[in-house]
């Protein structure tokens, strides 16, 4: 009897920590973005110097690559945002993908310094090209 009534609180005190340290993290490590007509819907609420993701389809025709910079334009079919990208994209970034910037807003436009960039899951190995060497295949 006097097993029970140590082991059981134990076990329960021992099961809420382990909860605790699982999920009670969870909302900080989700990572939350606004979709084109919510970030215009918002605009006029956040400061300029407020940083958020925004995320969107690349829309097509939109983009325009400069030294050190790339332009485009996100939309979620409601609205669309001009998007000022500082660096590089990655090799995925094209129009008509998904993707996810972080930076603030400057008037209309939305300065971005980061950038992530959806990728298809389905893996593809690619045909063997007649020119090039055997075992090598091309994407």
């Amino acid at each position: 009897m006097k097993y029970r009534t140590i082991v059981i609180p134990v076990i329960g005190v021992i099961g809420v920590l382990t909860g605790s340290l699982l999920f009670g993290n969870l909302n900080q490590n989700l990572v939350y973005y606004l979709v084109p007509s919510e970030a215009v819907a918002q605009s006029s609420d956040r400061g300029p110097d407020q940083r958020f993701r925004l995320g969107g389809l690349v829309q097509k025709g939109s983009v325009v690559r400069t030294q050190g910079t790339v332009k485009f334009t996100l939309t979620d079919a409601k609205a669309t945002v001009p998007v000022v990208y500082k660096g590089v994209p990655g090799q995925l970034f094209a129009a008509g993908i998904g993707a996810v910037v972080e930076g603030q807003w400057r008037g209309d436009t939305f300065y971005a310094d980061t950038m992530l960039v959806k990728h298809d899951q389905n893996y593809r190995v690619g045909e063997p090209d007649s020119a090039s060497s055997p075992g090598e295949v091309t994407p």
